[in-house]
């Protein structure tokens, strides 16, 4: 029987592993060899993606340059910034933007259909309508 058996087989029957303090040293040591080629290999992979990201952020920057553009960080801070601006003096909370196409601008189109549906009417339901 081999030897390595004969130990797995005595560990698997309750048996204690071996006491000797060269074997006990070995593993030892070959377990901290172990984490340490493993930490290095951890340390290899993030400078691989630090190295990869600062590729893509040239390559980000390249594009915002090409077409004039801000990082999410700089419009965030200026659209910050133009709030705080906005409600300096006031004790209430800063109201909400209201975005392009909501408010006044609807009442302008409602009008304009109207006066297209008039066109199409006869006379006297034009009247009706008018007054």
């Amino acid at each position: 029987m081999d030897f390595r058996l004969s130990v797995y087989m005595g560990k698997m029957l309750g048996g204690e592993e071996e006491k000797d303090p060269e074997v006990v040293k070995k593993k030892k040591e070959e377990e901290e060899e172990r984490q340490e080629a493993l930490r290095q290999q951890e340390e290899e992979r993030k400078d691989k993606h630090r190295k990869m990201e600062a590729e893509r952020e040239v390559v980000r920057q390249s594009i915002r340059d090409k077409y004039g553009l801000k990082k999410k960080e700089e419009k965030e801070a200026e659209e910050k910034a133009a709030m705080e601006q906005a409600c300096e003096g006031s004790l209430t909370r800063a109201k909400k933007a209201i975005p392009a196409g909501c408010g006044d601008e609807d009442d302008e189109d409602e009008e304009s259909i109207l006066d297209t549906v008039l066109k199409f009417l006869p006379g006297p339901l034009k009247d009706m309508f008018k007054k």
